[in-house]
């Protein structure tokens, strides 16, 4: 039997009341068993109608992926919308995520360089109002490790297909007030048309890949964006 440590978030969190479960399963047992054996154990997770991602030790894996003793496993609800350290390129600037608010000015100093005659920024901001509803505030949730190793890698793809001098990332969690930035991206590169391009593709990748998940709050209910079985407003 291997003992393997199950990772739950944002909607599936809240369906099954945990985030962490620790269960054995035979050696052969696929990711995929192993999800079924859950939508079993918590029927709740039944209704989730969207595909469902897996990550063990935080790489994303296949659903037919067999752990091993001791692996951590993650299912990855569909997100809202790493390179070991020492060896990142050079174009890899501050990657992070946190609670405190987003220096975007501090952000775009981290990219600047003499050889940069251009700099792209692009920062997200909680709007007051979506879908036509008024929205109260946004509230961010990751899977920290995965999501912070995921950020380095579109950045390091971002250096290798655009000539960019530097790249920085920046992401919230916790709940964002409306106006306030919940990611930013800053790209310098010698001309315009690399740190633009460079730019959109890190956003827009990160709305793709990157575990970390948005819980939009407003008048008369909530709801985790991007999952369509989250609750629905309460009216």
């Amino acid at each position: 039997m291997n003992r393997l440590t199950l990772k739950l978030f944002a909607t599936l969190r809240e369906r099954a009341r945990t985030s962490e479960l620790t269960r054995e399963f035979p050696a052969g047992t696929t990711i995929a068993q192993i999800w079924g054996h859950l939508g079993r154990e918590f029927p709740e997770l039944g209704g989730h109608h969207d595909s469902v991602g897996f990550a063990v030790n935080q790489e994303y894996v296949e659903s037919d992926y067999q752990p091993r003793e001791g692996d951590e496993i993650a299912f990855i609800p569909p997100v809202s919308g790493g390179a070991d350290a020492a060896a990142k390129p050079g174009w890899i600037g501050k990657i992070t995520i946190g609670r405190d608010t987003i220096d975007v000015t501090a952000l775009e100093r981290e990219v600047a360089a003499p050889n940069a005659g251009a700099i792209v920024t692009f920062a997200g901001t909680t709007r007051s109002d979506n879908a036509g509803r008024n929205v109260l505030r946004l509230e961010y949730e990751a899977y920290e490790p995965m999501a912070l190793s995921e950020m380095r890698k579109l950045a390091r793809e971002a250096g290798e297909r655009w000539k960019i001098v530097r790249i920085a990332i920046a992401h919230r969690v916790g709940v964002v007030e409306i106006g306030e930035t919940s990611v930013a991206i800053a790209v310098s590169a010698a001309h315009r048309g690399e740190a633009f391009d460079a730019c959109r593709f890190a956003i827009d990748r990160l709305k793709e890949i990157v575990p970390i998940w948005k819980k939009e709050h407003f008048e008369g209910g909530e709801i985790w964006i991007g999952c369509q079985t989250s609750h629905p407003p309460h009216v």
